[in-house]
């Protein structure tokens, strides 16, 4: 790469492959785009990837992506606070908001339980969910987690640490075993949401 291309350039192209989904063309058609735009344009750009890496953290109530100490969902007074929606990630929150069909509030883990990969239920959000559910009035924990061997693994430990407390209930899947909820299209996550079932 360095023979190709100038070394500000290759370095730019580098960073930019470390991006998911990006590989070394997509790269580099990002860099040269990048440094054919004004300089204002790419100081631009350069202070809003700093100020989210600096400003943006985590809610303290349901773990979610904001620059907020509480986030908006969480202080949002129209939302249902009897209803809590279980996602691995922040990625979940925003493709179900984006079906506009729940009205709940939303508890985010930070993963899927995977010992292949050393993640046990401590390294999770899981005894945060557990103290909120205990200590709160849930009627309904809506466990949105993605139909992998992970998310399944996940689903039931969660159930069975949140059944003595409140109705537990998973969202049915018009996915194939393995997919992602942020891949799924808003009709679908809608009527995943619609069939849901109580978890045995």
């Amino acid at each position: 790469m360095a023979t190709v291309y100038t070394r500000p350039l290759a370095r730019l192209i580098e960073q930019l492959q470390h991006l998911p989904g990006v590989g070394p063309k997509s790269a580099q058609r990002l860099a040269l785009y990048i440094i054919k735009r004004p300089e204002e344009e790419v100081k631009a750009l350069a202070m809003a990837l700093m100020e989210a890496k600096t400003q943006v953290g985590v809610c303290s109530v349901c773990f979610h992506l904001s620059a907020e100490p509480v986030c908006e969902i969480c202080r949002a007074p129209s939302r249902d606070s009897r209803t809590l929606c279980v996602v691995a990630d922040s990625k979940d929150v925003i493709a179900l908001e984006k079906t506009r069909e729940y009205k709940g509030k939303y508890h985010v883990l930070g993963g899927l339980i995977s010992p292949m990969e050393g993640i046990g239920p401590d390294q999770l959000h899981i005894q945060p969910l557990v103290r909120r559910v205990s200590q709160q009035t849930i009627a309904e924990v809506i466990l949105a987690l993605s139909p992998s061997v992970e998310g399944e693994t996940t689903t039931l430990y969660i159930g069975q640490l949140l059944k003595p407390f409140t109705k537990v209930t998973r969202i049915a899947f018009g996915l194939p075993m393995g997919g992602d909820l942020e891949y799924a299209d808003e009709v679908t996550i809608a009527r995943a949401l619609e069939g849901r079932r109580e978890l045995d």
